[in-house]
């Protein structure tokens, strides 16, 4: 089976799994674009530690699960979205503007929403967690 989209693979993995209520998850494969999704999901509590294990192929990622992660999905086609779109997707994916975030990859790199309405930055959505 291919593979369509690496990044949808991963999050669905680790959903399925907090979802089983497992401590940890692996990943496979491994790509800049997930490692950077996860950098945020850590940032803001989301899941806990992670570990990329090279395998010298496609490498692997062990993360562990806190049980605070209640959904998290990937948005494609990765639509464009101006600074003062930001707020209409907010509303349309997240339950409440309290928390969860939208993913963005802007010219500044992959950040979070708040991020970039902050630096008044606009990019494409890659994806969502709550």
């Amino acid at each position: 089976m291919v593979r369509m989209s690496v990044l949808a693979d991963c999050l669905k993995t680790i959903t399925n799994a907090e979802k089983r209520g497992k401590r940890q998850v692996l990943i496979r494969p491994s790509s800049k674009v997930i490692v950077k999704f996860l950098q945020c999901m850590q940032q803001h509590g989301y899941i806990g530690e992670f570990e990329i294990v090279d395998d010298h192929r496609a490498q692997k990622i062990v993360v562990e699960l806190n049980g605070r992660l209640n959904k998290c999905g990937v948005i494609s086609p990765r639509f464009d979205v101006a600074v003062h779109e930001i707020e209409k997707w907010v509303v349309n994916l997240l339950p409440s503007r309290q928390f969860g975030q939208i993913i963005l990859s802007t010219t500044y790199g992959i950040m979070t929403h708040e991020e970039a309405r902050r630096k008044k930055t606009g990019g494409k959505v890659l994806g969502f967690f709550y």
